[in-house]
């Protein structure tokens, strides 16, 4: 994970807003909201903010005041996410940041047509929006939106851009498949194999690399033949049993799955072949959507990305960058595992 922080010189006498955020131990969003009397603070960060600013002689800039008051209070979201299975819990979060902002968002869906984007992208801008939030349905690299005007706060969100100088926020897929693959290991699987999607993915990458690790450290054998790679579908999960199943002396005795659709027909397969899920097999997914975990027999255990968390972390470094701050790099945050009926032995 990379992450760097720019202060922006000025060519101010005396103290700045920079200095009293670095002082007080905040970030530069959160002392402009202290000193503005505005946004969502404890009381105990608020005041000391002031108590600072009082200390050091800091005083507001009248024309950055000035320009603040100007803002249009509006945020643009760009999705490619055109179901909005990943797009919308991320949408959510920004909102319930925004709001004790009274900051509105514009949500466009350009479903990965380059020409619809640039449109959409064209409407946003001529809104006058603070800032602008890029996110999609899977989280490979694409190119970055442009072009944009100077200045404009921009984060990726469930995307990355291919520019060094961007910010964006993923999942971290291959941490998350560490945490499946060893639930996995302690409740006694000694033979996973992986069925997963279609290995141009990055996240299928990143997967079978943590899928890999795990086994390392729980000591136990990764047999090529195991690992399955294939479409994002519940019918590529039945067809996979089919492989692994059907006339093998030496059956696994967990999947680990690259998502609950696959996950879904995976358990669906074995049910049909009188194979005792999780008894003789246990199930994890990945992406925890309810819509398949709740609906699966037995119900799904599955790693959750955890989008809600993404969305307010994007909408709280937004705030901070549309404050003044320069933040770019590559997260990952973290995945957790939400464990039910098909791994539970």
């Amino acid at each position: 994970m990379t992450d760097e922080r720019i202060s922006e010189r000025t060519g101010r006498h005396g103290p700045t807003i920079r200095d009293v955020a670095r002082i007080a131990g905040v970030s530069i969003g959160t002392a402009s909201k202290a000193l503005n009397a505005n946004g969502r603070l404890r009381q105990e960060t608020r005041d000391k903010v002031m108590a600072v600013a009082r200390e050091i002689g800091y005083r507001p800039n009248d024309m950055a005041q000035s320009l603040h008051r100007t803002r249009s209070m509006t945020v643009g979201v760009l999705s490619t996410d055109s179901f909005g299975r990943f797009t919308l819990p991320i949408f959510k979060a920004l909102e319930e940041e925004f709001a004790d902002q009274g900051i509105a968002i514009f949500m466009c869906n350009a479903t990965d047509d380059p020409e619809r984007e640039r449109q959409h992208l064209d409407q946003l801008l001529g809104k006058r929006i603070d800032g602008l939030v890029v996110t999609a349905r899977r989280s490979d690299k694409r190119s970055p939106v442009g072009p944009l005007p100077p200045g404009l706060p921009v984060i990726y969100v469930f995307s990355q851009a291919d520019d060094e100088e961007s910010l964006s926020l993923v999942p971290d897929d291959e941490s998350g498949a560490r945490l499946a693959v060893r639930h996995l290991a302690e409740v006694g699987c000694t033979r996973i194999a992986c069925v997963t999607g279609p290995e141009h993915f990055e996240s299928v990458t990143l997967r079978r690399r943590g899928y890999s690790q795990s086994l390392r450290e729980a000591g136990l054998p990764e047999h090529p033949e195991y690992y399955l790679p294939g479409p994002w579908s519940e019918a590529w999960g039945r067809e996979a049993v089919g492989l692994l199943f059907d006339g093998k002396a030496e059956r696994p005795d967990g999947l680990f799955c690259g998502n609950d659709q696959i996950a879904r027909g995976a358990a669906e397969a074995l049910r049909e072949r009188a194979i005792d899920v999780p008894g003789q097999v246990a199930i994890v997914g990945f992406d925890n959507w309810n819509v398949m975990t709740d609906a699966a027999r037995p119900p799904l255990s599955s790693v959750d990305m955890n989008l809600a968390a993404l969305g307010h972390e994007a909408g709280r470094l937004l705030m901070d960058m549309i404050g003044g701050e320069t933040i770019r790099g590559l997260r990952r945050l973290p995945c957790t595992l939400v464990v039910r009926d098909s791994s539970s032995r």
